[in-house]
């Protein structure tokens, strides 16, 4: 009897041991972090007044997050058609785009987007306006050209030059992963589609790209976290996001501690969130 009582007390321990092996101690240590945190900011004034100033740039972050990741997501499936296209004319363009633009540092490319490439743009945009006028006179084309010549680089903000420029960006990537989930689809079934009567543009539409999404849907979510953290960029344009309102509040108040703890614990909110959300979609929708 003792040692059968023995086996059994091991046993309990043993099975106590597995189940606080299997807790996910990772979320256990997150939502500590996290209570601590909203403790310091309703006692502590410094951490309050620091939390108040940045939440004023969340909304800002947030929204050039999400414009850019949907400006993205149109860009990137229309580039990654073209990349799976066997006119060579598109399907080499397409590449000479994605190559390039991953290639260069997002920072870089936010850079030169902002202060080259949007500016020359517009400047285009003038001259075909001015062209079209000369060509169209009083015609019904004259307001559009119009309206193309007076355009004014002061009216794009470096908010909607940072959003366009991070579209860029992840669009080159989004390009490779709608790309990926194309080319995953058997060829058998675009085949089969266009032998019953379909042009490719509705194979593609109704029973390609359905599939396709669904199995890319996990790191397009992946990609909207990291668009996520690379909006914090913007900063280097003076755009009043959060990771912007962090710096000007260090430099004025000198409280480095209490301003990065609190624009650390926005940002892990932002993008512990959305990847939950993600998961939960994964799960929904049943990918493995």
């Amino acid at each position: 009897m003792a040692e059968q009582g023995a086996t059994v007390a091991w046993a309990r321990r043993a099975s106590w041991r597995e189940r606080l092996a299997q807790l996910p101690w990772w979320a256990i240590a997150t939502v500590a972090l996290g209570l601590l945190m909203l403790h310091l900011i309703l006692s502590d004034p410094n951490y309050r007044d620091t939390f108040l100033f940045l939440g004023q740039g969340v909304k800002v972050t947030l929204r050039i997050a999400l414009g850019a990741y949907a400006l993205a997501i149109v860009l990137g499936l229309f580039i990654g058609l073209a990349r799976t296209s066997k006119n060579p004319l598109i399907y080499n363009t397409a590449t000479f785009y994605v190559q390039n633009v991953r290639g260069i540092p997002m920072i870089v490319l936010m850079l030169y987007v902002a202060y080259v490439g949007v500016p020359q743009a517009v400047k285009a945009l003038q001259a075909l306006g001015a062209w079209g006028l000369t060509w169209a006179g009083d015609g019904p084309l004259a307001g559009l050209f119009t309206g193309m010549a007076q355009a004014n680089i002061r009216n794009l903000s470096l908010e909607m030059r940072a959003i366009i420029a991070l579209a860029m960006g992840y669009a080159a990537f989004e390009a490779e992963v709608f790309r990926a989930g194309i080319e995953s689809i058997g060829k058998g079934q675009m085949e089969a589609a266009l032998s019953l009567g379909m042009n490719y543009w509705q194979a593609m539409r109704l029973i390609i790209l359905p599939q396709a999404v669904r199995r890319i849907l996990p790191p397009l979510g992946n990609d909207l976290v990291a668009i996520i953290k690379d909006s914090s960029l913007v900063t280097v344009l003076a755009v009043r996001d959060v990771t912007q309102l962090a710096r000007l509040r260090k430099a004025s108040t000198f409280r480095s501690l209490e301003t990065y703890n609190i624009l650390v614990a926005l940002y892990l909110s932002m993008t512990l969130s959305l990847s939950a959300l993600v998961r939960y979609i994964e799960r929904k929708w049943r990918i493995p």
